[in-house]
């Protein structure tokens, strides 16, 4: 069933108690569901009273056609009075039809102009971190002279941020905003010399803001371990946790700590964390002190200092479990357990910084 007839059901009252308390738990979890559930509601209302004000219009008409079948001898006696009786009659509901009318329009435009109002004042305080590489001085020459490809293939980079991988044939995660309009994608590691392969899209989730991508380069080494491991269960206020991340070319690590459950405007599919985050920060690995993924940082709240977001681990496997699997090169193989979980953070590091990757994006001119 679509949005828009669940929305209908819902508001008709047709639902089933189960689907109704189903449904109202998704406006709940999804502001954009929200927005669409008012403005429909709202619409419905609009036709309701364009329905009665027509209706109307209708015995209005009606009324017309029976004054103009008396005759002139009859009219003109009784014009006076029937013009008396008609507004002594209907005056009432057409007061209240002209309010209705004025009420509608009024509030049609209060509540237009407020759900975009707040769309913009959504998208003022939430800030996707890719990060602009207009502005740096790395010529396309420099780039280009770091790897072996054929130098055609490149375009001007647009924007990087950061991907990490979750399988050892090549799969690779970030956010989807990070990849939206890319003409060609490729990541690069840069922990002891710099790796740089090609990349594409095999999924994309828009709801999450997740994005899978499989690197095709043959040059990548398959046999890389992924000693992480997936925390599916909700992280306690004040867990510290930390990310490796490129918000500038070299990698850099930041920690902090879970300061809320729930993400941006309530999202119970993210976390807000304090860990101070920067454009290139997108699609970086969040990890607890037993090397657990615990989610994947998506964005910021620019209002609040030092409050940033990240889309739980458990949304990520619900992702990877969705992909229709003969969609895929090559099964997702990812991590049996996780083997750093006794390390302290520093070792952890050591094996993690080879799995984080700079997710380039280039576009056409």
């Amino acid at each position: 069933m679509s949005n828009i007839e669940q929305i209908e059901q819902y508001l008709a009252g047709t639902l089933s108690k189960e689907e109704a308390d189903l449904f109202e738990t998704k406006i709940k979890q999804d502001p954009q569901l929200a927005i669409e559930v008012s403005s429909h509601k709202l619409l419905m209302e609009s036709f309701t009273l364009y329905g009665k004000r027509t209706g109307l219009k209708q015995k209005l008409n009606q009324f017309h056609e029976e004054m103009e079948t008396e005759s002139f001898a009859n009219r003109s006696r009784f014009a006076k009075y029937s013009i008396q009786v008609f507004w002594k009659k209907h005056l009432p509901t057409m007061v209240v039809a002209a309010s209705v009318a004025v009420i509608t329009v009024m509030g049609t435009l209060f509540t237009v102009d407020y759900l975009h109002s707040l769309e913009n004042r959504q998208i003022s305080y939430y800030k996707e971190l890719k990060r602009e590489l207009n502005s740096i001085k790395n010529t396309q020459k420099n780039i280009v002279s770091a790897t072996s490809s054929n130098t055609s293939d490149y375009k001007p980079v647009t924007y990087s941020a950061t991907g990490f991988l979750i399988s050892s044939n090549g799969y690779i995660v970030t956010n989807r905003h990070v990849i939206a309009g890319a003409d060609s994608v490729y990541v690069e590691s840069k922990v002891n010399e710099l790796c740089r392969y090609k990349a594409k899209e095999v999924y994309i989730d828009k709801f999450s803001d997740l994005a899978v991508l499989k690197i095709t380069d043959p040059d990548f080494p398959i046999s890389m371990k992924i000693p992480y491991g997936f925390k599916t269960r909700e992280s306690d206020l004040g867990e510290p946790v930390y990310t490796l991340a490129f918000p500038r070319e070299d990698m850099v690590y930041g920690d902090g700590t879970i300061s809320s459950k729930t993400g941006f405007e309530g999202d119970t599919a993210a976390y807000q964390i304090s860990i101070p985050v920067n454009p290139g920060n997108s699609g970086a690995p969040l990890l607890d002190d037993r090397g657990n993924l615990v989610g994947i940082i998506s964005g910021k709240h620019t209002d609040a200092e030092g409050a940033a977001f990240a889309i739980k681990a458990k949304y990520l496997l619900e992702v990877i479990d969705s992909i229709p699997r003969d969609s895929l090169p090559e099964p997702i193989i990812l991590p049996a357990k996780n083997s750093i979980k006794e390390l302290k953070r520093p070792e952890q590091i050591k094996y993690l910084q080879n799995l984080v990757f700079n997710v380039k994006v280039y576009q056409h001119k």
